[in-house]
């Protein structure tokens, strides 16, 4: 892609697409050629045929259908939906096949949670267990969050994971993603946070990212945008490999 990018967001009325939108329109380099959003004036997919990225914040319910009407358009694709587990992901992979355009799927589009994955993801090894805690604003509808599922993923503590204490209650202790147990906190006053705790005897070592506005995401998703022609055919996740991470 060279000179101006043409860009379409999808799910353009909720937070994040009216988030994208402004950002793009603020942005000399991108253009906003058009907006998806059933129910909200917005009906009419076709009018992001033109764009030369999609950026797709669409609800978990329905992105899936969005995404097979984007590869029948075959255009790139930004995904920052959340909810993209190892089975949904499966389907969008089968779903996008060997592309030739690029759909790279971001869990979490701030530029210091990508680094606080790596470094778990580094530290992990040296570490006998870990256990993600993510704590998100009260209408977060998924749980756990994209991006503890896409950290558990990459975290491989080197331990045997240790014979749990019966619960009292049952989910006392969380939800087992790949060995690492997470927790997941919804309250009103919060936005986005994760706390990734590592221990050995005698030692914790603690991974903490707050996100305290929204603005912090737009880096990212400019960073995708701009960025996605140079990833590989198929589908591609998280920002890391833009970061050089």
């Amino acid at each position: 892609m060279g000179g101006v990018i043409r860009v379409g967001v999808s799910g353009a009325a909720g937070r994040m697409g009216l988030l994208t939108c402004e950002a793009v329109a603020a942005t000399p380099d991108l253009e906003l050629i058009g907006r998806f959003a059933p129910g909200h004036g917005f009906d009419d997919g076709l009018v992001l045929a033109g764009a030369d990225v999609i950026v797709e914040f669409a609800r978990a319910d329905v992105v899936m259908a969005n995404m097979a009407m984007w590869r029948q358009m075959d255009r790139h694709v930004v995904v920052g939906t959340s909810g993209f587990d190892e089975a949904r992901l499966g389907e969008l992979q089968t779903l996008w096949g060997d592309g030739p355009q690029k759909c790279l799927v971001v869990p979490n589009f701030s530029l210091g949670a990508v680094i606080m994955m790596s470094l778990a993801e580094r530290a992990a090894p040296y570490f006998t267990a870990a256990e993600i805690v993510e704590l998100h604003h009260d209408r977060k509808a998924d749980a756990p969050s994209g991006t503890a599922l896409a950290t558990a993923a990459r975290m491989k503590p080197s331990g045997e994971r240790a014979v749990d204490s019966q619960e009292t209650f049952p989910g006392a202790r969380g939800a087992e993603v790949g060995g690492v147990w997470v927790h997941s906190v919804r309250l009103p006053g919060m936005l986005a946070h994760q706390e990734i705790l590592l221990g050995n005897p005698g030692e914790v070592l603690t991974i903490r990212h707050d996100t305290t506005d929204r603005t912090a995401f737009v880096p990212g998703i400019l960073l995708a945008i701009r960025s996605i022609e140079k990833l590989d055919p198929g589908v591609s996740v998280g920002l890391e490999r833009l970061m050089g991470l």
